[in-house]
């Protein structure tokens, strides 16, 4: 005969006990959507599609405030004299036309643009637009592009010409229309005796800060969007 005892055998399983949930599972899932939701970002806010120009339409003059800085393929050039007229006007939509340049004029007389190469002469094809794609309120700056860009660039026996947009600016304290654009933009599409220097595809760089006023005043138009 064995010594020990014989073991006892352990309870059966009930059924109900094998399939009774604990709800946990189900909790932490839960939680974890609030959470999400709680967590996930703000979405951005919409872009403005009303755009109200103060006064509008307006006849407006614009001067350079500093000199005004091109170059292609880092050869670059200055004007020391710059100017335009435009008429402004509200509008709706995203992006917007909200101004169409009458004429711009690079240099004057007796203030050329000037570069390594010798002086360069512009001759804008107008009319150009302004296009406001957004605003900041809390700055009073729209952003957009100057569009419909055309222009003859002679400088020697080398004659260019640029076809495209130019990123710019506007800032309503201030009246400054300030435009910087990437190559990019502003394709060179013809080139005479460019060479390597000025060849079809390289890009016309801008740098330039005019100073707005309503024409003949010393008013400056103000410029705002929003989305309703």
């Amino acid at each position: 005969a064995c010594p020990y005892p014989a073991p006892r055998p352990l309870p059966e399983e009930t059924p109900q006990a094998m399939k009774k949930p604990t709800g946990k599972p189900t909790l932490i899932a839960g939680a974890v959507v609030s959470a999400l939701v709680l967590t996930a970002a703000p979405a951005s806010a919409a872009p403005s599609t009303v755009w109200t120009v103060g006064p509008s339409p307006v006849g407006v003059s614009l001067s350079n405030g500093a000199n005004v800085v091109m170059n292609v393929n880092g050869i670059a050039w200055t004007c020391t004299k710059s100017t335009a007229s435009a008429t402004w006007r509200s509008a709706t939509g995203n992006p917007a036309s909200i101004g169409t340049f009458g004429s711009v004029s690079f240099a004057a007389a007796g203030a050329p643009c000037s570069s390594v190469l010798g002086n360069i002469t512009l001759i804008p094809t107008t009319p150009w637009t302004f296009v406001a794609q957004d605003h900041a309120a809390a700055t009073g700056v729209t952003k957009g592009y100057i569009g419909d860009i055309d222009m003859k660039l002679t400088v020697g026996a080398t004659v260019l010409r640029v076809r495209g947009k130019a990123s710019a600016t506007y800032t309503n304290a201030t009246g400054r229309l300030v435009v910087d654009n990437t190559a990019a933009e502003l394709p060179i599409v013809e080139s005479l005796n460019g060479g390597a220097a000025f060849p079809v595809g390289a890009g016309l760089v801008i740098k330039a800060g005019y100073l707005v006023k309503k024409t003949g005043t010393t008013v400056v138009p103000t410029i705002t969007g929003s989305n309703p």
